[in-house]
């Protein structure tokens, strides 16, 4: 629970500190074109079970490098029906990119820039969050277990309510990792155990032979072997 007092909503800073959390704990072990394929399918489905679906909500998921390539890409719903009545519009996909670009700038999800932008006080505009940003719950940061530098892709998607799309996320991130866990035959921890290198010799001196033949040969004790006695 996000507050000691039960029936009272968390706040935004507590929410900001719970999505902190959930970067730091959701992290991958490797992920692959095929893995955003099966995450993307994943957010697929379940929103497709959800009762927000069922109520003719419409989403728009997408699955990109930090570098812009897109690895998945989804439309649930259409963009309009006979009603004249649309569940996603092509402004979706606008607000989408613009959820994305925050990830990118900031490295961190969209929901906690919202969040932690509102527990502080501030606009968008104070924080040069405009123009092509869109800060509104549903991107999500894919960091890499041995790499801490930077997340190296972006989930996101997008259906109106940035509280929900935030969950819809990061929920199946996290189930995505457990079952990837679980069903690993690889003990231990995901990256490889390093090697120790076979020993080598010690270094050795060129010095002059003193029984002539060739010019130098080896000297296998080191000068700085030799210490003055004074």
């Amino acid at each position: 629970m996000f507050n000691p007092f039960h029936g009272m909503p968390p706040t935004d800073a507590e929410l900001a500190t719970q999505t902190l959390v959930e970067e730091g704990s959701y992290r991958f072990a490797s992920f692959s074109a095929n893995d955003a394929v099966t995450l993307g399918l994943s957010i697929r489905k379940r929103f497709r079970g959800s009762t927000r679906h069922s109520k003719g909500k419409g989403l728009v998921i997408s699955i990109q490098t930090t570098a812009g390539h897109t690895l998945f890409s989804c439309t649930v719903g259409d963009l309009g029906h006979v009603s004249g009545i649309g569940d996603v519009s092509t402004d979706s996909w606008a607000c989408l990119e613009g959820m994305i670009s925050v990830v990118k700038r900031t490295g961190h999800s969209s929901f906690y820039v919202e969040k932690g932008m509102s527990a502080m006080g501030k606009t968008p505009k104070q924080l040069g969050m405009q123009g092509e940003f869109r800060v509104n719950g549903g991107a999500f940061p894919i960091w890499l277990e041995n790499a801490p530098c930077c997340p190296i892709a972006v989930v996101a998607c997008y259906s109106g309510s940035s509280q929900e799309d935030h969950t819809l996320v990061s929920t199946t991130i996290r189930d995505f990792i457990n079952k990837v866990g679980k069903n690993s035959n690889l003990p231990g921890p995901s990256m490889p155990m390093p090697t120790v290198p076979p020993r080598r010799r010690a270094s050795t001196e060129w010095t002059a032979d003193p029984h002539g033949g060739h010019e130098y040969m080896r000297r296998t004790d080191s000068p700085f072997d030799h210490h003055d006695d004074n």
